[in-house]
């Protein structure tokens, strides 16, 4: 089981980081093809390089990269970031006993899930009802249509489910296991790891 979610892991990462290099390489796109022309012009290159200085600033890039950067957010928030990733005030949480810890982690992960349930049908819903708008300059690069914002926003309903499995998944290893471990417990572990593999 561990090795089949280190998989899904790496392959996770692998599509978020080509996410984030698409952006990277649209929002390039952008910058060159709207000040090709000026340098073009103020170098005046316009004779020499006729092509370069008919160059039209690609107006799809804006609403490719908010696509994108949808996706990247929720598909992150969803496969990527670890629990122990996200930022947390945790002063009372560390002041507490170990089975204090217990019952907060299992209450906060419920309510996580509670909510993201509470809330799924009624995204879905209007998720669905979003394949009437489409977007502006982007289309499908198969069928040459307009995409159906629905499609783009299905992302959030998958993180919705995602995330509401995990932290289900979560409050029972924490019934089972105890707390999930604080940073500065991980810390303590890997020092005293490193001092056992040197001695």
């Amino acid at each position: 089981m561990r090795s089949v979610f280190k998989w899904v892991s790496r392959i996770s990462d692998a599509i978020a980081a080509t996410l984030l290099a698409v952006i990277f390489f649209t929002f390039l796109l952008q910058i060159g093809s709207r000040y090709t022309p000026r340098i073009t012009h103020s170098l005046g290159l316009e004779e020499t390089f006729p092509t370069l200085a008919a160059v039209q600033p690609l107006g799809w890039t804006l609403e490719l990269i908010a696509i994108l950067w949808v996706w990247v957010i929720f598909f992150s928030c969803a496969f990527v970031v670890r629990e122990w990733d996200h930022v947390k005030f945790d002063i009372i949480y560390l002041a507490v006993s170990r089975r204090m810890r217990t019952i907060f982690a299992v209450i906060s992960a419920v309510a996580i899930v509670a909510g993201m349930l509470y809330a799924l049908l009624p995204t879905l819903d209007y998720i669905d009802w979003m394949k009437i708008r489409k977007t502006s300059t982007v289309r499908n690069p198969f069928s040459g249509g307009k995409i159906p914002m629905r499609t783009i926003f299905s992302v959030y309903g998958a993180f919705m489910i995602v995330v509401a499995a995990r932290y289900a998944w979560l409050a029972i290893d924490t019934i089972r296991n105890g707390p999930p471990k604080t940073e500065l417990e991980i810390v303590l572990e890997a020092e005293a790891a490193a001092e056992e593999a040197k001695s």
